[in-house]
């Protein structure tokens, strides 16, 4: 079997996936550490790919290109976008794409030059695999003392669209450059889907949302990575690889 390639923007979101593996190899390339070993029994590559589009497209096609994963995980935060998601909440990027893309009038805004496609759709598999196992985690696995601390009382599963650009989103006009749909903003996961689209190569992108749209109840961002999101990350990577195979 392939290896599967995960993926995280921040050392602590997959801080505790590392500390879970079984480590044969630790390859440096192009500044990173590609970490192979097993993983909850499966063949896993496992890498920090640093934050915005061009890092985490450059790690994607690394993982693909020289370590040959047949399928790709994104695990890591994301800001709200819409009202009605809530901190703690997971956001599975159903389809995924870039709001900082916009060469009209030659080109649509958000269409990608030469590919026309505005979204990249996640593997309806991997999907499935990637919902059933947020929820297992939910139900088996939530850490309730520290969701405590961020007032994180019943989250929630959505799927839904999200939107990547290589800047942060934050306050009205800002947001009124997403389209309505729009459920989270982050900045890699449709790069790595761009990537993954051309290269043929499954891909889910998994995010724990770590402020709302409205911007209230503000939390120590850093506090809840190395808290709650790490936890989430590996917590959920145990119950999608505990479930029927993905490869």
């Amino acid at each position: 079997m392939k290896p599967i390639g995960i993926m995280g923007a921040m050392l602590e979101e997959i801080a505790h996936l590392k500390e879970a593996m079984s480590i044969s190899q630790i390859h440096v390339k192009g500044g990173r550490e590609y970490i192979c070993g097993k993983l909850f029994g499966r063949d896993v590559v496992l890498v920090f790919s640093r934050w915005g589009k061009v890092a985490s497209a450059l790690t994607a096609t690394t993982l693909i290109s020289t370590f040959n994963v047949d399928q790709i995980i994104f695990t890591g935060v994301a800001g709200g976008a819409a009202f009605h998601l809530n901190i703690g909440d997971v956001v599975i990027g159903k389809e995924l794409y870039q709001h900082d893309m916009d060469a009209s009038p030659l080109f649509e805004k958000f269409e990608i030059p030469f590919l026309s496609l505005k979204t990249f759709k996640a593997d309806p598999d991997l999907l499935q695999h990637a919902e059933k196992g947020v929820l297992s985690f939910f139900t088996n696995q939530l850490p309730s003392s520290h969701l405590k601390e961020f007032s994180i009382l019943s989250p929630k599963v959505h799927l839904g669209i999200i939107a990547s650009g290589d800047r942060f989103i934050s306050g009205p006009s800002a947001m009124q450059n997403l389209t309505p749909e729009t459920l989270a903003v982050e900045m890699e996961g449709a790069s790595v889907a761009q990537v993954c689209h051309e290269h043929g190569v499954p891909f889910v992108i998994i995010r724990t949302i770590s402020d709302r749209a409205d911007h209230k109840a503000p939390i120590d961002f850093q506090k809840f990575v190395s808290r709650i999101a790490s936890l989430y990350s590996v917590g959920i990577v145990r119950e999608m690889f505990q479930g029927p195979s993905l490869n």
